[in-house]
């Protein structure tokens, strides 16, 4: 069961790093020390290094061919739906089909790994 949060915070850190990053100012390439100021950048990072760390904890608890594609996908389903929402980023048939075939394929994964397990 812990390794299901685990999974599924990482998923949540990610999604969250993705969407800050989304909202901070233009980042400056110029003077990469003026980013130090943008605390949107630097929460996103924290957000970005804390679903690292989750990952890596659920890596030590599942097979890595479970854990990347579920983890990743996760991040992209979520992204995905919270970006309409939040954004009003297009959410076209198309682009929902994709989101489902790819929330499906998490399904089938992970209950190829619940199965596994009884």
């Amino acid at each position: 069961m812990l390794k299901w949060v685990i999974v599924i915070a990482g998923v949540l850190f990610n999604a969250a790093a993705s969407m800050v990053a989304k909202t901070a100012p233009p980042i400056s390439l110029a003077a990469p020390l003026d980013n130090f100021g943008n605390w949107r950048l630097i929460l996103a990072v924290a957000l970005y290094g804390g679903a690292f760390l989750l990952y890596t904890a659920a890596l030590q608890q599942l097979p890595l061919n479970v854990a990347h594609p579920v983890s990743t996908a996760g991040a992209i389903v979520l992204v995905g739906l919270a970006s309409s929402l939040i954004f009003g980023e297009p959410f076209t048939p198309l682009r929902i089909g994709g989101y489902v075939l790819l929330f499906a394929g998490t399904c089938l994964l992970l209950l190829s790994e619940i199965g596994k397990a009884s």
